[in-house]
C-alpha cells in the first residue's frame, strides 16, 4: 500500500503525466455522457423492448462494445465497430491490392491516407448499418416510442448515428494524441467496465435464488474467473527467446567475440487483434438480417446469431486462428528481421544468412504461433462453456472471450505507458519485480 501511495505521488509530481491522465479521464468521461442521450423523436421511458432484446445474444455483445449505448437508443448506439470493421478492410485490402501495399511502404504519408480511407469507408458502414438499427427500432418498440415519424425522423437519425459514431473516433484520436493509452482500445474498455458492476450483481443474485447453489457457487466462479485472468495476462505477455550467436566482429580496438543474442518473439504476437476482427465479422450476418427479432432470424442469420450454439463457436474459433496468422504475418517481417542480423553482423549458428535465416525465422513464427493462436480460440469461447454451467449471460462474457482479453490488453498497455513516464524522469515503476509488458511493445492499438 505504502509503494502504492508512493507511486500515485510519483504520477502527480510529473505535469506532463498528470495532465495526460487527466486529459484521458475527461475524454471518457464525455465519452460516457453522450452514450445517455436518446436519439431526438424517441421516448426513453419506452426501451424496455430494446433493452430486453439486448440482454444477451450476439445483439448483447454489440450493446457491451457500446458501453450499453445500443439498448439506450444513444446517438453513440452503432458504437466504435463500425471503424473496426473498416479496418479489417482497408487492412485485408493491404494484402490484395498494390496500391494499398505501396501506401503501407510510404511511411507516415502513407499512414494518412490509409486513415483517410479508412475513415472514408466507415461512414459507408453506417449509412447502412444506421438504417437497419433504425427498423430494429420499429420492430421492438410500440408505436407510441416515436415522438417523430417520418423521412424527416429517418434522415436525421441517419445522420444523427454516422456523426456519433465518427465523434468517438475524434474522442478515441485526442486521446492518443494528448492522453494515455490508445483511445480507442481505451473507449471498448470503458464501455466493457460500464457493464462489470451490473452483471456482478445479476450474477449473485442468480445463484441466490434462479440457477441455485448459493454463495459457495459463487465464489467457486470467482476463483475460476481469477485462474482464467492469470492465464489470459500469460497469454498478453507470453514470449519465447530464440538465441542468435553474434560473429566476432572488431569494433575500434576492441575484440567482441561468443556473445549470445536473444530475438523476442511472442508466442502472441498479434496480441486482442484477431479476436476483435473475428468478432466484428460474426456481426455481419446480424447486420444483413436487419436487426431483425430473433424470430425472424431465418438460415445462415439464425445460426450465428445463436452464441451458446456450436456453428457459431465453431466458427469463432476457427477465424481467430487464421487471424493470428494473419496479423502476425502483417506485424513481424521475417525478411525485414534477417536484414537486420545481417546488418549488424549476427547469424543464426548452423543457418545461412539471407534467404535460408529467413525461412528458419518464418517457420519457429509458424510452429509457436499455432498453440498461441489455439489458447486465444479457447479463451474467446469460454464464455459459452460458462453459459452451459448455468452462469449469467452477461456475467459469462467476463470468463474469457473478447471481454476480459481487451481489458487485459488494454490495462497493460497503459500501464505500460505511465511506467516509462515514471522511469524516464527516473521514478520507480509501477512494478519492482520488472517491467510490465504490453500486448506487443505496448503500442498496439485496437
Amino acid at each position: 500500500m505504502r509503494a502504492l501511495i508512493q507511486t500515485i505521488k510519483n504520477i502527480a509530481k510529473i505535469e506532463d503525466l498528470r495532465y495526460r491522465i487527466g486529459y484521458t479521464l475527461l475524454i471518457l468521461l464525455i465519452y460516457r455522457l453522450g452514450s445517455y442521450i436518446v436519439l431526438p423523436g424517441i421516448d426513453p421511458s419506452q426501451l424496455a423492448e430494446l433493452e430486453k432484446q439486448t440482454a444477451d445474444g450476439v445483439l448483447g455483445l454489440l450493446n457491451m462494445f457500446s458501453g450499453g449505448s445500443f439498448s439506450r437508443a444513444s446517438i453513440f448506439a452503432l458504437g466504435i465497430m463500425p471503424y473496426i470493421s473498416a479496418s479489417i478492410v482497408i487492412q485485408l485490402l493491404g494484402i490484395a491490392i498494390p496500391y494499398f501495399q505501396r501506401l503501407q511502404r510510404e511511411g507516415e504519408s502513407g499512414r494518412r491516407k490509409i486513415n483517410q480511407i479508412t475513415r472514408y469507408l466507415t461512414v459507408a458502414i453506417l449509412i447502412m448499418q444506421a438504417p437497419a438499427y433504425l427498423k430494429n427500432l420499429q420492430v421492438q418498440l410500440p408505436e407510441s416510442a416515436f415522438v417523430l415519424k417520418g423521412t424527416f425522423f429517418w434522415f436525421s437519425s441517419v445522420v444523427i448515428l454516422t456523426s456519433g459514431t465518427m465523434f468517438i473516433m475524434w474522442l478515441g484520436e485526442k486521446i492518443t494524441d494528448k492522453g494515455i493509452g490508445n483511445g480507442i482500445s481505451l473507449i471498448i474498455m470503458i464501455g466493457i467496465i460500464a457493464r462489470l458492476p451490473q452483471s456482478l450483481v445479476a450474477e449473485f443474485i442468480n445463484r441466490l435464488e434462479s440457477v441455485g447453489g448459493g454463495l459457495v457457487a459463487f465464489l467457486l466462479e470467482m476463483v475460476i474467473l481469477f485462474f482464467v485472468f492469470i492465464a489470459t495476462i500469460l497469454l498478453v505477455q507470453g514470449t519465447r527467446k530464440i538465441p542468435v550467436q553474434y560473429a566476432k566482429r572488431i569494433v575500434g580496438n576492441k575484440q567482441y567475440g561468443g556473445v549470445r543474442q536473444y530475438i523476442p518473439l511472442k508466442v502472441n504476437s498479434a496480441g486482442v487483434m484477431p479476436i476483435i476482427f473475428a468478432q466484428a465479422l460474426m456481426f455481419v450476418p446480424l447486420t444483413l438480417a436487419g436487426f431483425g427479432d430473433s424470430d425472424s432470424l431465418r438460415g445462415i442469420a439464425a445460426t450465428f446469431s445463436d452464441i451458446n450454439g456450436f456453428w457459431y463457436n465453431f466458427t469463432f474459433a476457427i477465424m481467430i486462428m487464421l487471424f493470428t496468422y494473419f496479423y502476425t504475418a502483417i506485424t513481424i517481417n521475417p525478411s525485414q528481421m534477417a536484414e537486420d542480423m545481417k546488418k549488424n553482423g549476427g547469424f543464426i549458428p548452423g543457418i545461412k544468412p539471407g534467404r535460408k535465416t529467413v525461412e528458419f525465422l518464418d517457420t519457429i513464427m509458424s510452429r509457436i504461433t499455432l498453440p498461441g493462436s489455439i489458447f486465444l480460440a479457447l479463451i474467446a469461447i469460454m464464455p459459452a462453456f460458462a453459459r452451459l454451467g448455468g452462469v449469467d449471460s452477461q456475467w459469462s462474457q467476463f470468463f474469457g472471450g473478447t471481454s476480459l482479453l481487451i481489458l487485459v490488453g488494454v490495462v497493460l498497455d497503459t500501464l505500460q505507458q505511465i511506467e516509462s513516464h515514471l522511469l524516464m524522469r527516473h521514478y520507480d515503476g509501477l512494478m519492482k519485480s520488472g517491467k510490465i509488458k504490453g500486448r506487443a511493445g505496448g503500442s498496439s492499438a485496437i
